[in-house]
């Protein structure tokens, strides 16, 4: 496990003691890298007071106004949800997320995605990641604090690190990088617009067509080569769609 390649991304943050208290639990498990989507207020002084000795972490944080922005370089995303979806998406308990987390740091960039206190990540954000945690709550009273979620995750990172027992990816050795989560949604951006172009999906009624599809390249993940294959067919596609009939 690398934890510099590990980063805590919390997602429009109402209450400004909650990243205080997040950056504290990050520390506690030996995590620094902290990133702040459109925070509703920060700096405040209730964060540094429930940081503590955290400090450090808070003062090195990246603030962005996108989670684009907090995500482009990153080739493993992973997002916390406590809901049910629509569509049924790669999903593990915290331990099991913290293996793959773990796993896949050794080489790449991770993000884990934190949202909103009142509720959580929107589903076009979590279309954005390639595995889903779920924290399994007593069903009698199921809301967990933000700063607590951070830190049953974190906590499941540090007894990897301290078990030294996870090994490489299965696809460690792979001859091309991962793509980046930025280059991905250009991709699906890119797919899009190829499939109106040639009426295979009418933008007034996309049922789940596109959820869909981001979920089978998100759960096999395209490395750069691959992607540049599959944005290589869309182009012809798409020239070949304009192309006047013989």
């Amino acid at each position: 496990m690398n934890p510099d390649n590990i980063e805590i991304v919390l997602v429009h943050t109402t209450h400004s003691g909650n990243i205080g208290g997040v950056a504290r639990a990050m520390k506690n498990m030996g995590l620094n890298r902290l990133t702040l989507v459109a925070p509703l207020e920060y700096p405040a002084p209730e964060a540094n007071w429930r940081a503590a000795s955290a400090l450090d972490v808070l003062e090195s944080a990246r603030v962005v106004d996108t989670l684009e922005e907090a995500i482009a370089d990153c080739q493993f995303v992973v997002g916390t949800s406590a809901r049910d979806r629509r569509i049924p998406w790669p999903l593990q308990d915290a331990r099991g997320c913290a293996e793959r987390i773990a796993s896949h740091s050794v080489r790449e960039r991770v993000a884990i995605l934190f949202g909103r206190e009142d509720r959580g990540l929107l589903n076009e954000e979590l279309q954005r990641c390639n595995l889903h945690c779920h924290i399994p709550t007593h069903e009698a009273y199921p809301s967990l604090n933000l700063a607590m979620a951070v830190q049953i995750v974190t906590y499941e990172l540090r007894m990897m690190a301290l078990g030294d027992k996870v090994g490489l990816p299965e696809d460690a050795d792979w001859d091309t990088p991962f793509s980046s989560s930025d280059d991905m949604a250009r991709f699906y951006e890119h797919l899009e617009a190829t499939l109106v172009e040639i009426g295979f999906l009418n933008p007034e009624a996309p049922r789940q067509l596109m959820p869909r599809l981001n979920r089978l390249f998100n759960r096999v993940r395209l490395d750069e080569m691959e992607l540049n294959i599959l944005r290589g067919i869309l182009t012809e596609t798409q020239k070949a769609a304009r192309r006047p009939p013989d």
